[in-house]
């Protein structure tokens, strides 16, 4: 018998039951309506923000085109989960195609990964404005500005890509995934043939793409609380002014983060579906809208910008 339940492949399989979903009756289309206009802000807010960047030579700067690789992965991100989301949520039977789960692992692990490493590089940045604010134009000159962003969507990618050509040939004794969307970790579990490469890599992986960026992080703004405490008012209002929105954005998607992999690693049936669903999808949907309203207020150059562009007047 488990001979022959092992002999069950990728290959045979052709779909993932996503199991997380329930019957909310005609609630179902409240939820439709409040996702898709959170869909439509989201796509909204971080346009509007990635064309104003882009439009105005003033806003060429390092901290802004970092803004502007934040933006556009948010958008990436969002676009994929949104769309399948809404059609899951109207749909009675919650399946989705093999290529496709796969699909959207890869979308929205590297727009995970991306987002960290993004955070990563805007502390980096700041740093060396504050800590060394007379080599700062010799340091993060255009060109390096392009290749360090060139250089994180490319790394992340590629992990990714590993970590999913990893996966896909894996021989699956099930086909249910207790969740909203597809997860890679929850495909491995389903395995019955062996998995280390993929523990080893997954470990590997994770270490890559969230606890070196999180170093990177925590190291930047050790240097910077450094500099605050040592020099003068100007220099500490300097920084919380700089820092604050990039903190903020920070510890919002690390929260998000933080509950998917909760979720994806223990028993959380104690826990009510909705929570459940609600904190699964909290990283792809609230930060996407969170970052570009955050930027957008607290940064004096993109919101006199967007005053203007909307005939507001002081």
């Amino acid at each position: 018998m488990n001979q022959r339940r092992s002999m069950m492949n990728s290959t045979q399989i052709s779909y993932f039951t996503l199991a997380a979903y329930f019957d909310t009756g005609l609630l179902k289309y409240l939820y439709f309506l409040i996702l898709t206009l959170l869909y439509i802000l989201i796509i909204c807010a971080n346009v509007l923000l990635i064309v104003i960047i882009c439009m105005n030579r003033s806003l060429h700067e390092p901290m802004y085109l970092f803004l502007c690789s934040l933006f556009v992965n948010e958008l990436y991100g969002s676009t994929g989960l949104f769309p399948f989301l809404l059609l899951q949520i109207l749909s009675d039977i919650h399946t989705v195609s093999v290529p496709f789960c796969f699909l959207q692992i890869f979308c929205l692990y590297s727009y995970g990964s991306v987002e960290f490493f993004n955070l990563a590089i805007m502390s980096y940045d700041r740093y060396l404005a504050i800590c060394y604010p007379l080599q700062y134009n010799m340091h993060m000159t255009f060109n390096r500005v392009v290749m360090l962003i060139a250089a994180i969507w490319i790394y992340n990618l590629l992990i990714v890509a590993v970590n999913i050509s990893l996966s896909s040939p894996l021989q699956l004794c099930g086909n249910i995934i207790n969740k909203v969307a597809c997860d890679n970790y929850n495909i491995v579990k389903l395995a019955c043939s062996d998995t280390t490469a993929n523990n080893i890599f997954g470990l590997t992986a994770t270490c890559l793409t969230i606890l070196l960026p999180v170093s990177l992080i925590l190291y930047t703004y050790m240097k910077i609380l450094q500099v605050c405490f040592s020099g003068s008012k100007q220099t500490r209002q300097k920084a919380v002014s700089t820092c604050t929105p990039h903190l903020v954005s920070l510890l919002n998607f690390s929260f998000g983060c933080f509950f998917e992999i909760i979720q994806s690693r223990f028993n959380m049936n104690n826990v009510p579906n909705m929570l459940r669903i609600l904190l699964s999808i909290y990283f792809i949907t609230c930060q996407p809208l969170f970052s570009p309203v955050l930027y957008g207020l607290k940064m004096s150059k993109i919101r006199n910008l967007c005053k203007s562009l909307f005939c507001w007047k002081e």
